[in-house]
């Protein structure tokens, strides 16, 4: 049997495991015998996610968590270390956006809300910065690690409308690249820090800006989709694969990376 891309007994903690995106890929690496720790402020959702791994014959646990809380995050690692014995993997997932850090179609920049801009900087990149200085300890430690971060299409082009959002998805590309040279220079080669770009996927964030009460596409949905060379969003299982690849051995020698799963997205030209 091929182990190259085996996650057998990686202990994974996922930020934002509560979301759309998080619940699948938990859900996911559950089944290929990782154990899975779902981290999120929704404690109700959190033990319905870790009760159906266990169903399923998985090992998973929740933990109540706050990106922007150092307290909490070390309270956090404690447990899982204290359950587990180690930190294979971190997968920064949480994120979110707010209206006003979105321009309206009708607005101009002149709209921006700053205190909402800061706060979904903050969600996002502070939120993805935090976690990383505190999980990263263990795998210091032990000497091997897999960090995984969530960028974004907004990281790579100036979308319309999505201001606060970009910025901080633009950052957490940088962020990656400047964390794979920081840890492997001054660590570990075996700790392997990269990111993962969605395209468009329907999530609780996104949903109204792409979609109408009754499913329909918005206008910004019908021009995502026509910019999709492969015509339709993505499924939430089809981040999973590009995930397993990149905490498994199968991509020892990859970091510093961003992995894109955008249909296409990204590389359409008219």
């Amino acid at each position: 049997m091929n182990e190259l891309f085996s996650v057998k007994d990686k202990v994974v903690a996922i930020t934002g495991g509560t979301g759309v995106l998080g619940h699948c890929i938990s859900e996911y690496l559950a089944r290929q015998g990782a154990k899975v720790v779902v981290m999120g402020r929704r404690a109700d959702e959190g033990l319905a996610i870790v009760e159906a791994i266990k169903k399923d014959g998985g090992e998973a646990m929740f933990l109540t968590t706050d990106v922007l809380d150092a307290k909490v995050l070390e309270q956090n690692r404690d447990d899982i270390l204290a359950r587990y014995g180690r930190i294979d993997a971190l997968l920064n997932a949480a994120g979110g956006n707010m209206p006003g850090a979105t321009i309206a179609p009708t607005g101009n920049v002149f709209d921006l809300d700053i205190a909402d801009f800061r706060k979904v900087v903050d969600i996002n990149l502070s939120g993805t910065v935090l976690p990383t200085q505190i999980f990263l300890k263990p795998m210091v430690e032990a000497g091997s690690g897999s960090i995984v971060n969530f960028s974004s299409m907004a990281a790579f082009r100036p979308l319309t409308r999505v201001a606060g959002y970009a910025a901080a998805k633009a950052g957490i590309s940088n962020f990656t690249a400047f964390l794979a040279n920081e840890v492997a220079k001054k660590f570990s080669p075996s700790i392997r820090v990269n990111a993962i770009a969605p395209g468009f996927f329907l999530t609780n964030q996104n949903r109204a800006l792409l979609t109408n009460p009754d499913g329909s596409l918005t206008e910004r949905g019908a021009d995502v989709i026509r910019q999709t060379p492969f015509g339709r969003f993505g499924r939430p299982e089809e981040l999973c694969g590009t995930i397993q690849y990149l905490i498994s051995d199968a991509s020892s020698f990859v970091t510093g990376t961003v992995a894109v799963v955008d249909g296409g997205f990204n590389v359409f030209a008219m």
